[in-house]
């Protein structure tokens, strides 16, 4: 199994398609330059379900710029971030919005062992690990990406990335 190579420019996009038989609106959110380059970090041809962060998740939580982060220095601890958030998003197999009960919770374990409880709303909006989605069951190949309105992550890594808040109030 070969690790596809990873592109840093920022001209690099990747088609992503609705499983569902509607369209992605012209003006619908793309995923993004981070989505795109976690998701090109997996075999396109094994079955995973990755719940991605949206555009917004990654400036918000993880302050990552695509204008500065993939800039010299920035670029190998973004790759370093990216990488880590995609253990904690990641499962080794399918999980479409449609297998997913109403009123109930699927628990899973990611690849690196973060346990993920996964349930749905009535309006059809996944949940794991208290962060809703904002798009769900794209497809890329083999892979089922979900768009999060925010970024799973254990408790000590979002530690590690949020900013200390407490020296600016001074």
């Amino acid at each position: 199994m070969k690790l596809p190579d990873i592109s840093f420019s920022n001209g690099a996009r990747t088609t992503i398609k609705l499983k569902k038989l509607s369209k992605i609106p012209e003006n619908g959110e793309r995923i993004g330059t981070f989505a795109t380059m976690m998701i090109e970090m997996l075999p396109q041809d094994l079955p995973f379900t990755i719940f991605v962060p949206s555009k917004l998740a990654f400036e918000r939580d993880l302050r990552l710029g695509v204008n500065d982060s993939l800039l010299g220095e920035k670029a190998n601890d973004t790759f370093a971030i990216l990488t880590r958030v995609l253990s904690f998003t990641v499962v080794p197999w399918k999980i479409l919005s449609e297998s997913v009960p109403y009123s109930r919770e699927i628990t899973c374990d990611s690849l690196s062992g973060l346990k993920l409880y996964v349930s749905k709303d009535p309006d059809e909006t996944l949940i794991v690990n208290r962060i809703r989605s904002k798009q769900v069951d794209l497809k890329k190949n083999e892979i089922v990406i979900h768009v999060m309105d925010g970024v799973i992550m254990e408790a000590d890594f979002e530690q590690s990335v949020r900013p200390d808040d407490d020296h600016d109030q001074d």
